[in-house]
């Protein structure tokens, strides 16, 4: 008779599945998904206020980051407001934060206007101009809030333009031209994609890129 293999006792086993769901849990934060919510009104209507979403970031492996993409991104230096900087309070929700399944805060979230390479001018017949193609952006909340401030800015190789849906109530690229990066978020400072949107129920569902920038995508 061959001898039974020795089983672990009970408890050991248990520490051993939360132990091993714990570090699958970092290894899907780290490479694949990861929860986050939305801590201001900058891009409403498309993103209300506390909102819960997940970020995939299979897509930027590559580094792929495309015009109409929304983006979670790392504060490039003094963008970050109070309200965008809320953290897990409590040991649980940190613990829970660290392994990404606690959405976390300290990041801004915005729209990918342009990337490297692009002209981003404001305004033409009151529309944004992607390499002299204008704009129809029919998820703004207030399109006549873009032409509040005109610029013209080339997007350096590696950077991006980034906006607010709320064009009137965002401190986006245009609140920073007077910054050392000129308002342009480097690629490398990108987590990830928005994705889906798991909260509240009643509008979750996949986040679709529009169609507005499709014209220059194809160019």
């Amino acid at each position: 008779m061959t001898d039974k293999k020795r089983q672990l006792p009970v408890w050991q086993e248990s520490i051993l599945l939360v132990l091993t769901a714990m570090v699958m849990a970092v290894i899907v934060k780290t490479f694949f998904l990861q929860a986050f919510y939305i801590p201001s009104e900058s891009m409403e209507p498309t993103m209300l206020v506390d909102d819960k979403i997940l970020v995939q970031k299979v897509s930027y492996w590559g580094g792929d980051v495309q015009r109409g993409d929304i983006v979670v991104f790392d504060d490039p230096g003094g963008w970050l407001g109070a309200e965008d900087s809320r953290h897990a309070t409590n040991g649980l929700q940190k613990v829970l934060e660290k392994v990404g399944l606690f959405p976390t805060g300290g990041h801004l979230i915005k729209r990918v206007i342009g990337v490297g390479g692009d002209t981003v001018a404001c305004c033409t017949d009151g529309k944004l101009t992607v390499n002299g193609v204008k704009l129809d952006e029919p998820y703004l909340l207030d399109e006549s809030a873009t032409k509040d401030r005109t610029f013209e800015v080339k997007v350096r190789d590696g950077y991006l333009w980034v906006m607010g849906d709320n064009r009137g109530n965002s401190s986006d690229s245009r609140a920073h031209l007077g910054d050392p990066g000129g308002g342009q978020v480097s690629e490398k400072a990108v987590v990830g994609k928005a994705w889906f949107r798991v909260w509240p129920l009643n509008r979750a569902g996949f986040i679709h890129k529009p169609a507005a920038f499709k014209a220059i995508n194809d160019k």
